[in-house]
């Protein structure tokens, strides 16, 4: 029995006079406990990085949030100061490791910039501070130095019957977190929307066209993992679609949690 690898993308960061390739722990805490598998980060080296071997070795692709969003010249939009901070390295890593990841049918979980990178991957769009738009509600999160505030459960969202999350959260309206300012536009032709919130904003996709579970989820599951049960849900099933690619590929049976 052994943990099957989960591809894993970083940040760059630069502090301490170096550039750091880096994810917050919460990410790395819920696909050890939460799915059950060995998370592998992914440096952020763009096409210096043979991203078909690594799909080769690993069973499970996970994309985190971050601060920092894609690049607006990516989709046609507006790359001003005001719409970053940006990180192009990691871009120049996601967005192919996406497209590929779907083309070797290896199970996909996009969180928050994750959700955005793979709209953007697959031809779709982003709006910016959205809380601006007519009608919107404030997706933001809390201002608060309480992280747990911060990240308070506390937006509902509509899962649409008969969707891939329906058959994880079953169809209606679940709670979950709001951390973010920008989101999904125009989604890609490529994408079925799979939750909305109150207002419309698109909170969940999946990959139409996907051979295994493919899914972005806008809001932030990987912190509450341990103690609230649609946190859990979510990586549950992602790690279940880790283990049976895994089976598929190697024939081995891998241990869940």
């Amino acid at each position: 029995m052994f943990q099957p690898l989960v591809a894993v993308s970083t940040d760059v960061k630069h502090f301490d006079n170096y550039d750091w390739h880096a994810v917050p722990k919460q990410y790395l805490e819920a696909a050890i406990a939460g799915a059950g598998v060995f998370p592998v980060l992914v440096p952020s080296f763009g096409d210096r990085l043979d991203l078909d071997r690594l799909l080769a070795s690993v069973d499970g692709v996970m994309l985190t949030g971050s601060k920092s969003n894609v690049h607006p010249s990516i989709y046609g939009g507006d790359a001003s100061e005001a719409n970053g901070p940006y990180d192009a390295h990691r871009d120049a890593t996601t967005l192919p490791l996406i497209r590929k990841a779907i083309d070797y049918g290896v199970p996909l979980l996009a969180i928050c910039r994750g959700i955005q990178e793979l709209n953007v991957a697959l031809g779709g769009t982003l709006a910016s501070e959205i809380q601006e738009r007519p009608g919107s509600l404030d997706h933001r999160a809390p201002v608060s130095d309480d992280q747990d505030q911060r990240f308070g459960i506390r937006q509902t969202v509509s899962i649409k019957p008969g969707s891939c999350l329906a058959g994880v959260f079953g169809p209606g309206e679940i709670l979950v977190n709001s951390v973010h300012r920008q989101a999904i536009d125009l989604p890609s032709s490529r994408l079925q929307v799979e939750a909305v919130a109150e207002d419309g904003t698109v909170e969940a996709v999946s990959v139409k066209d996907a051979r295994a579970f493919a899914v972005g989820v806008q809001w932030h599951p990987e912190y509450w993992v341990h103690s609230d049960g649609n946190s859990a849900k979510i990586f549950r099933a992602f790690g279940d679609a880790v283990r049976a690619h895994a089976l598929a590929r190697t024939g081995v049976q891998t241990a869940a949690e």
